[in-house]
């Protein structure tokens, strides 16, 4: 029986909040599957985190996990995580750029694989963000190879059970990343499929931020570290074994 945990980070959301949970418990229903919603207030400034424990109150399976101050979207993601008890685990941005009734696409294709990356068909961003997106997929598949055509969408589908493999450190902007790469350097299949991307409608986006940037470019050097040194240690114990064995 299909069963998935929906992830929802949140920060500073307030006009934004109450339509995208309601619009994804209406859909998760819908779907007539196990689920669980859990909502990440990180740390918001404004009335988020008071809308939010209005919305515990009234609408079903919703968890609310609240940081102090914010950890930044990468520590919204790993808690909700963390908390996340079902097979599946979809994460979806509360800032409502995205149609959660396509979550159902993305659901048919676990059938083949262990990650489903949504991509922005037609993305609705300025340019200057569409140039920063474009460099950071240039730098990154030059340090791991081709990962997905828009590595930080923030509407995905994995198996749970990925997270026991893969070590998800950062508390930033690189956490798609980490999790993409990690999980195609363990053997995990990774497919794509076009979503619809939608305008933001209220609040301020927070990720072409200057300082976040330069904090991702740094931290995507020492992942690429750090993943190397974790593919080596696991893969002594099968060498250890083979000299053993031989």
């Amino acid at each position: 029986m299909l069963s998935l945990s929906i992830v929802l980070p949140a920060f500073n959301e307030e006009a934004n909040v109450e339509a995208a949970v309601s619009e994804v418990s209406t859909v998760a229903q819908g779907l007539g599957i196990e689920h669980e919603i859990i909502l990440v207030n990180d740390g918001s400034t404004d009335r988020t985190g008071e809308v939010a424990r209005a919305l515990t109150e009234r609408i079903p399976n919703l968890q609310l996990v609240e940081h102090h101050p914010n950890r930044g979207y990468g520590g919204a993601l790993k808690a909700g995580f963390a908390a996340a008890s079902k097979d599946l685990i979809a994460f979806f941005p509360a800032d409502r750029q995205f149609d959660f009734s396509e979550i159902d696409r993305l659901l048919k294709r676990m059938n083949k694989a262990d990650i489903v990356c949504g991509y922005r068909a037609d993305r609705r961003d300025n340019i200057i963000r569409k140039l920063n997106a474009f460099g950071w997929k240039m730098v990154v598949m030059t340090l791991f190879g081709y990962l997905s055509r828009d590595i930080d969408c923030g509407f995905k589908v994995f198996r749970r059970r990925i997270l026991s493999k893969v070590n998800i450190a950062s508390d930033g902007a690189m956490i798609d990343t980490e999790l993409l790469a990690g999980a195609r350097a363990r053997g995990f299949n990774i497919v794509e499929e076009p979503l619809t991307h939608l305008p933001r409608r209220a609040g301020e986006a927070t990720g072409a931020n200057l300082r976040v940037i330069v904090k991702a470019f740094r931290d995507l050097v020492r992942f690429r570290w750090r993943l190397n040194l974790e593919l080596r240690k696991e893969r002594q114990p099968h060498a250890e074994k083979l000299a053993i064995r031989f």
